[in-house]
């Protein structure tokens, strides 16, 4: 029991993080579009924050440890499974644009950053594709 409420737990962890990795980059575009309309760009930055830090950061950590602890308590998802190696494979992508993201707010925070909206409305895109293939992997496990 102990396991699926864990797992329970994992994926309403991940499902929040993935909130924060689709709609941060969305809020990126706005930014980049409203350069000059300082007063909206201030209230997009303290969004950009909030989100990246109290809910982005807390839901990383917790998909993250909770995902550790699920594979120490069931080792054997290695065994044999490629599935289990492509999907991790995809998660250290998925870290990697998580981070990249809070660099990229961070240079928006302090104007650094010249990106177009077109750059972040296809950037936005990236978490969904890496999605699209973890779900396929876990559900399907074609290897």
């Amino acid at each position: 029991m102990f396991y699926l409420s864990l797992k329970a737990f994992h994926i309403m962890a991940m499902v929040s993080w993935f909130a924060a990795m689709f709609y941060l980059p969305r809020l990126f575009v706005y930014h980049a579009e409203n350069r000059e309309k300082k007063e909206f760009l201030g209230v997009v930055k303290i969004m950009e924050y909030k989100l990246y830090r109290y809910i982005g950061i807390p839901a990383f950590w917790a998909t993250l440890l909770s995902g550790i602890v699920l594979i120490v308590l069931n080792p054997s998802v290695f065994s044999g499974a490629g599935w289990m190696h492509a999907k991790l494979t995809l998660v250290a992508l998925l870290i990697g644009y998580f981070f990249h993201s809070g660099k990229l707010r961070r240079e928006l925070e302090e104007d650094r950053c010249q990106k177009s909206g077109k750059f972040f409305r296809v950037y936005n895109e990236l978490p969904t594709l890496l999605l699209i293939g973890i779900v396929i992997l876990v559900i399907v496990k074609p290897f």
